[in-house]
């Protein structure tokens, strides 16, 4: 009976962690739920990067009650001064007498010592309950601190024969208005969009999140020679300021300052071959603190992600559509000749959008 309270109150903490999707970069999801004699005292999540943690939101709730209490949350709590103090003096302070987690805090430098200090203070700690599903809640946050690099995640849309446009490039729209809806969640939740410049050119796309209340993640735009074109409708976005055009070393000096002018950022790197390599790009937005990046295509884009090996997780929606050989193929060459040299997915999982079917699951898990 135990076990199952510890889960049903796990999983209310869940569902408050799931309230600051998209808002808590480069921090993890946190919800948090306080339990005294059988009674929910006090609950909280993490709302924003720099504001309460989620078990310092429900302390502050419960007040006196907190004290006996069992405090319910899905990471470890923190024992480092950052933009906020340590939840552990907190905790230790309210007189709570157990607490609950999921998880170990993944960052190497830290994990445990949360768990130490509450034990130390003489509080019961019960840890890896519902561990999985925590798992995949912070997996982008997982990979960040311990990896140092944003959690990317593939994205494309294809007909059955898995073409993203037809050989005239026309694309619009492949999915239906309720795969489209989901895309623009996605967006509302990751801290980047990337996409190769022949997207830009074909489509022209704003990249923006178009959900009430919706926040627009970065546009990240990879162009080797600078060919993006100067009425492209992201430059026209609110929020211009947050579109990045990567591109080479030997580029127009004059375009450069133009794009600059309007708005945008212009990050150069040397290329390797003939691409700019995604590690070096990867490892310089992880230093803006963007935690996880969405691939948004197209095919040429796709391949090289996954050549590198840098995709963590794939979202393919398929469209019950033919299109044929002369169609633009939604993976670019990956050079692989033996079924044995394939890109396995694993725990992979499909679900419906109106007529579109999703196919999703994990490279790197």
């Amino acid at each position: 009976m135990g076990d199952d309270l510890d889960e049903r109150y796990m999983r209310m903490a869940l569902r408050l962690a799931l309230k600051g999707i998209g808002r808590t970069s480069p921090n993890p999801m946190v919800g948090a739920v306080l339990v005294r004699g059988g009674r929910i005292v006090g609950t909280g999540y993490h709302r924003q990067a720099g504001g309460d943690h989620a078990e310092l939101a429900a302390l502050k709730q419960a007040g006196n009650r907190a004290r006996g209490a069992t405090l319910y949350l899905n990471l470890e709590p923190c024992d480092h001064q950052g933009k906020t103090p340590p939840c552990t003096h907190s905790l230790i302070q309210s007189g709570v007498k157990k607490v609950v987690a999921g998880m170990l805090d993944p960052n190497p430098l830290v994990s445990g010592r949360g768990f130490r200090r509450l034990r130390r203070a003489r509080i019961q700690v019960h840890s890896d309950v519902l561990k999985r599903e925590w798992r995949r809640l912070n997996e982008a946050f997982i990979k960040f601190i311990t990896h140092k690099v944003p959690f990317v995640i593939l994205k494309l849309a294809a007909s059955l024969d898995g073409s993203i446009a037809t050989s005239t490039g026309d694309s619009r729209w492949i999915t239906d208005v309720a795969a489209r809806r989901y895309v623009h969640q996605l967006r509302n939740q990751v801290d980047a969009i990337l996409v190769g410049v022949g997207t830009v050119v074909a489509d022209d796309p704003r990249l923006t999140c178009r959900l009430a209340g919706g926040r627009d993640p970065w546009r990240v735009i990879l162009d080797g020679h600078l060919r993006i074109p100067l009425a492209a409708s992201l430059f026209q976005q609110r929020g211009s300021g947050r579109t990045i055009v990567v591109t080479g070393a030997r580029v127009p000096p004059r375009k450069v300052k133009t794009i600059e002018l309007l708005g945008a950022h212009i990050w150069r790197f040397p290329f390797r071959g003939r691409w700019i390599p995604f590690n070096a790009l990867l490892k310089r937005l992880a230093k803006m603190g963007l935690v996880s990046v969405m691939i948004e295509g197209g095919g040429t884009t796709a391949a090289r992600a996954l050549l590198e090996g840098v995709v963590d997780k794939v979202l393919f929606f398929y469209a019950p559509k033919i299109i044929g050989g002369e169609g633009k193929r939604m993976i670019g060459a990956l050079g692989i000749e033996k079924m044995s040299g394939c890109k396995n997915i694993k725990d992979v999982e499909i679900k419906r959008f109106g007529k579109d079917v999703l196919v999703s699951g994990y490279l790197n898990s």
